[in-house]
């Protein structure tokens, strides 16, 4: 496999890699983001159409179309560029994907305020399992940085994540009718086993704030996982894929 080969630190399209990997306006000004290891270069080759640069160190191996631009780099230019404390020896940059349009429809996850990238990540990494479609409200971690690119496993190049805003959300729902379900953890909270979750709109709340108030405001159910009286709550991911299941099954 032939292609470019670059030694130094300074070259352009590393430190566009660098500006990508730490900066979410220049991943919006570029409309490029990164992801970085050999086995998510490998679904981004099967699943990611806009899949333009691959990075490769010296040694490392992938299959790459020829369409697509491939670099070599020396170990040290990896080691300084890559994100991971061990890198695995390959980078790609791929083009962020249009915006679709909202299609809201029951069996489907709101997320609100879900800031950790690993839990995003993983959230994205489940719903890709279960299929069930997922809309990002206002305070999410950036779907595309890294960090969620790497967590979600691929799902980010399989899946068409929404990003919308709560506003815009409840007018849809209101006008196709699905109830809109919260977690939440109130006297008023029903067992999320007995809750039509298919017909749903649920939205999982944000790691420490839960579900916004103007949120849970305009719910039509309030719902709880059922665990031990002296376990406060659970991991937003986990939450969710306890969701997702139900779902999945109901």
């Amino acid at each position: 496999m032939t292609g470019e080969y670059i030694t130094s630190r300074k070259n352009p399209l590393i430190q566009q890699v660098r500006k990508l990997l730490s900066s979410k306006k220049a991943r919006e000004e570029a409309g490029l983001f990164v992801g970085d290891g050999t086995k998510l270069l490998e679904e981004a080759v099967r699943y990611c159409p806009g899949l333009k640069t691959v990075i490769l160190s010296e040694g490392v191996e992938a299959r790459v179309p020829d369409s697509v631009r491939l670099v070599r780099v020396s170990a040290d230019v990896m080691q300084s560029v890559s994100p991971m404390e061990s890198p695995q020896g390959a980078l790609f940059v791929c083009e962020i994907p249009p915006q679709r349009p909202l299609e809201l429809r029951g069996g489907m996850l709101l997320l609100d305020g879900i800031q950790d990238p690993g839990n995003l990540g993983t959230i994205l990494r489940t719903a890709d399992a279960l299929d069930i479609p997922v809309a990002l409200l206002e305070g999410c971690a950036d779907l595309f940085s890294h960090k969620v690119v790497r967590a979600s496993m691929g799902a980010v190049f399989r899946r068409d994540v929404v990003r919308v805003s709560w506003e815009q959300a409840c007018r849809a729902c209101r006008e196709k009718g699905i109830p809109i379900g919260v977690t939440a953890l109130s006297e008023r909270s029903g067992d999320i086993r007995r809750a039509a979750l298919r017909t749903m709109a649920v939205v999982i709340g944000s790691e420490g704030q839960g579900v916004r108030k103007e949120i849970l405001g305009s719910a039509d159910a309030e719902l709880i996982i059922p665990m031990n009286p002296h376990c406060e709550s659970l991991n937003a991911a986990v939450a969710a894929t306890i969701v997702m299941w139900e779902m999945a099954r109901g």
